[in-house]
């Protein structure tokens, strides 16, 4: 298997989708934040100085699936039909394990906007704590389930 973001020249490109079939795509992927014990009591429990930390991190995770071409230099701009984000607690972890969900019909998958939105819901967490636990750690990203199109299904192990 062959990049497909370089050219036979080795040139970075936007991949030429217009030949692609269009069918109905979804990607998951997910993420986890590890934070302190006392901050996760403090983000469940709605006491975070800077607001309600969960539905925050949500919204911005939906918004930059919206914005995910934006951000990533050779994505195609892509007309979503729905994003969810979940966050739910952990304390084994401790912390909040996110999941992002992303849909399309279209001829482009949307495995880069799953992970766009997992990403900037655990970025903002940390930016919504970073006050009361600045040792924050964020891991785990990574596409679970990638559905659609002419590779077909995926999902992780």
């Amino acid at each position: 298997m062959a990049l497909t973001h370089f050219d036979d020249c080795g040139a970075a490109h936007m991949v030429d989708v217009s030949d692609k079939d269009i069918t109905d795509r979804v990607a998951v992927a997910e993420g986890w934040i590890r934070m302190q014990s006392e901050t996760l009591d403090i983000i469940m429990d709605g006491r975070a100085k800077k607001g309600d930390v969960i539905g925050v991190a949500r919204l911005a995770g939906i918004m930059a699936a919206k914005r995910t071409s934006d951000l990533i230099p050779l994505c195609h701009p892509l007309p979503i039909t729905k994003v969810s984000v979940d966050l739910e607690p952990d304390t084994a972890l401790p912390g909040l394990r996110i999941t992002a969900t992303v849909k399309t019909t279209g001829q482009t998958g949307v495995e880069m906007e799953a992970l766009t939105a997992a990403s900037t819901c655990a970025l903002t967490v940390y930016d919504m704590a970073k006050a009361v636990d600045k040792a924050m750690e964020i891991g785990g990203i990574r596409v679970v389930l990638k559905d659609g199109g002419k590779s077909g299904r995926y999902e992780a192990q």
